[in-house]
């Protein structure tokens, strides 16, 4: 049976570890969308070359696990002068991971919209990239915001893995109470009440954010 005064005693610690998993999935959600959409623009747009190493990325990182990438990233880049926190390490490999997953649903984005637009911004006196800047994504961020939603909500929950490396998030600091009290039950519980109590209040926020952004459309 759960039991209701240790979860009491425990939230406290509990709501820290909420707060470093939303930080992750926050700042890790940033490096997403941000490399994403360069990394989407580059496959798209870029040269030879770029295309290449850009597909070679996706590959290597689609293909292995979140979990593999976050261990090497965080004891590989000591090795070779790069300190870095384990939250850092964290954040940055959680990004990285998220990042290759949403340059291919930007890009989905982009090439749903008609190329005859950037055409017609051109013959305006739009550079390409202006164009492509101030016409097509905007366009494209409005199409695929549905699945950059998904990516932030399995980026709270991926937030989990950085308890290997021992950051002190949500799952960490169940594990650590659960040690001392010995009730994995009543921990558990608690800290999946709170992942999903994190996620649902996400799902709300991008549902009315999606809703406004469909008002704006029409």
């Amino acid at each position: 049976m759960i039991n209701f005064l240790t979860l009491q005693a425990s939230f406290g610690s509990l709501l820290l570890g909420a707060a470093a998993s939303l930080k992750i999935a926050i700042l890790a959600l940033i490096i997403g969308v941000t490399g994403g959409t360069l990394l989407a623009l580059i496959l798209l747009y870029g040269n030879r070359l770029v295309k290449i190493f850009g597909n070679i990325y996706i590959t290597i990182v689609r293909g292995t696990p979140m979990l593999v990438q976050l261990i090497t990233l965080y004891y590989v880049l000591p090795s070779f002068g790069i300190m870095i926190s384990a939250v850092g390490a964290a954040i940055l490999a959680i990004g990285l991971n998220s990042m290759a997953y949403i340059s291919q649903i930007i890009q989905s984005g982009i090439q749903a919209v008609g190329r005859g637009q950037i055409e017609a911004a051109q013959t305006l006196g739009f550079t390409r990239m202006q164009a492509v800047r101030f016409i097509i994504l905007p366009q494209a961020f409005r199409t695929v915001f549905p699945a950059l939603g998904n990516e932030c909500i399995t980026l709270i929950k991926d937030s989990s893995l950085a308890s290997v490396i021992g950051v002190a998030e949500l799952t960490h600091q169940g594990s650590i109470i659960m040690s001392r009290t010995y009730d994995a039950l009543t921990i558990y519980a608690g800290v999946a009440l709170i992942y999903l109590i994190m996620t649902s209040v996400a799902s709300l926020g991008l549902y009315f954010l999606e809703r406004k952004l469909q008002y704006v459309k029409n």
